[in-house]
């Protein structure tokens, strides 16, 4: 069966108030839609540890930059709808977006720092409309847990930290990042890939496991270890490399020296479409 649809923020806060009767959880899974199978792992997680859950749909455009595609962005609510329908959950809450954004409106959540490196220097002003959107979702929606993928790696250290220095009550769950089988992370985007640009981009996978390999022969020296990524990435050619590298998991600061615990974040260029994805450098190679 659907999951109920509710466009209007006071119905939601209604629902999940009520459904957060006493002994009850509810789990919440932000998306922008455009679902694919690593939403619906997400889905499924909360599902697994929850009593109810909501799925948000909102495509936010507070995180989009001017001549980033926000009015090209992949949108199809009926085909979420019918999707979310088969892990069970309970509703989704899809406003518009004079709901979130009223005339007027002028309060935004300035990101700690670490968003300052990478997506943050890439994308100016991405992670305070992320921040602000998540945090008027969490406020909402008061749900007991939030489902994020990993794939998203800064995205969730920077909602972490907004969690922890805004004592908010509510728990992250990070769930693994979900490939198709060429190895290519699942992205809403990949849905602007033309097949010879598909082909392309198998460099990003391509690109952090020669770093793990590289790594797990000894090779500790971060600088070697992107220069090995940089160079598949650019024989496949990608068009455009924005950040190859390796860097501590928390900080997310460049490793003068790589550990097992270091994390590989890329994001480059296909064509038109930016790809993210990243790897913890001394996990197992899928």
């Amino acid at each position: 069966m659907r999951p109920s649809l509710i466009q209007s923020a006071r119905d939601a806060a209604d629902a999940v108030s009520a459904a957060r009767r006493p002994g009850r959880t509810v789990g919440i899974v932000p998306t922008m839609g455009a679902l694919h199978a690593g939403h619906l792992s997400l889905a499924r997680a909360a599902r697994a540890r929850c009593d109810s859950v909501v799925v948000t749909i909102f495509v936010n455009p507070t995180q989009f930059g001017p001549r980033e595609d926000f009015a090209r962005y992949p949108r199809d609510l009926e085909h979420d709808l019918d999707l979310l329908a088969q892990e069970q959950v309970d509703f989704v809450f899809a406003p518009d977006l004079l709901e979130i954004y009223p005339p007027g409106y002028s309060t935004y959540v300035e990101p700690g720092t670490v968003a300052e490196l990478w997506e943050g220097a890439c994308r100016p002003g991405h992670f305070r409309g992320v921040c602000t959107v998540v945090l008027k979702l969490f406020h909402i929606l008061p749900a007991d847990l939030a489902f994020f993928g990993r794939k998203d790696y800064q995205q969730v250290q920077v909602i972490r930290q907004m969690v922890a220095d805004l004592n908010l009550g509510i728990q992250i769950v990070v769930e693994d990042t979900i490939r198709d089988v060429d190895g290519l992370a699942l992205s809403s985007r990949n849905a602007y890939l033309s097949m010879e640009q598909r082909q392309r981009a198998l460099a990003i996978p391509a690109a952090w496991q020669s770093a793990q390999r590289n790594f797990s022969q000894g090779v500790n020296d971060p600088a070697i270890l992107e220069a090995a990524m940089h160079k598949i990435l650019l024989d496949a050619p990608i068009d455009h490399i924005d950040y190859a590298v390796c860097v501590h998991p928390n900080s997310l600061h460049r490793v003068t020296v790589a550990e097992p615990d270091s994390v590989l974040l890329l994001a480059v260029k296909v064509g038109a479409t930016r790809l993210i994805d990243n790897a913890t450098l001394g996990g197992a190679t899928p």
